[in-house]
């Protein structure tokens, strides 16, 4: 039976911190390129509001499907991986072991070092330790769908709530740019945030978030100039 290679799969807890943070900075791009697309056709703050809450609650649904379609897929990636670890550990237990072994001595450990370990390991929780050592997985830790779901509405409903706050609250003629300026700096923490979790550049990724950002402000804001002078 052909076994297949380690992989890398993020726990549960780094699971709903990326969801979070991509929902966050998801929040904070789409809303306020929504509001500030809409400011520029209309001065009208009830059809502003009415857009922005709109756009909030769509996206948060959106995001928060879509994690819990894409985590409840890589959650039965990951069962099929321990059920599988399951059969070879009972049909073929002696092959297991080796590769167990080889799979400490690979990290540098001597043969015989390395074998006692994976006897030991393996006489304590052998599936355990097989899931661990070559798919880096824990069974009774699997990723949760719900946990990533969550956190994505949530954290997008927060970020959203940012520049829908910052133009519901500005005169008309400081709606555009107090709502940019509240997006930029949103933007740059989450950026800063999201280059922390993964031991990233920060300063690349602030300026990754903030350039985006005033890219999408910037085509939805002329559009919707078009579209109110047009209308007018």
């Amino acid at each position: 039976m052909t076994h297949l290679e380690p992989h890398d799969v993020s726990g549960d807890r780094m699971n709903w911190l990326r969801a979070g943070v991509l929902g966050a900075n998801d929040g904070i791009v789409s809303t306020a390129s929504l509001v500030v697309g809409v400011a520029g056709a209309t001065t009208d703050r009830a059809q502003i509001l009415v857009a922005g809450l709109a756009g909030l609650f769509a996206g948060a649904m959106s995001m928060a499907s879509g994690e819990y379609v894409s985590v409840s897929s890589q959650r039965d990636a990951e069962r099929a991986l321990i059920a599988q670890e399951k059969r070879e550990l009972r049909d073929m237990p002696d092959e297991e072991l080796k590769e167990l072994a080889g799979i400490y001595e690979g990290k540098g450990l001597d043969a015989d070092t390395a074998r006692e370990v994976a006897e030991q390991l393996t006489e304590h929780d052998a599936l355990a330790a097989h899931a661990d050592a070559e798919l880096n997985l824990d069974p009774d830790a699997l990723t949760n769908p719900w946990g990533a779901a969550i956190a994505s509405f949530v954290s997008f409903t927060v970020g959203a709530l940012l520049p829908l706050i910052a133009i519901a609250t500005t005169p008309p003629s400081l709606r555009v740019p107090i709502t940019v300026l509240t997006a930029i700096v949103a933007l740059a923490l989450t950026g800063y945030v999201s280059a922390k979790l993964s031991n990233a550049p920060k300063q690349r990724a602030i300026m990754r978030n903030v350039v985006g950002g005033l890219i999408a402000m910037g085509v939805t804001y002329a559009i919707g100039s078009l579209v109110g002078q047009s209308i007018g």
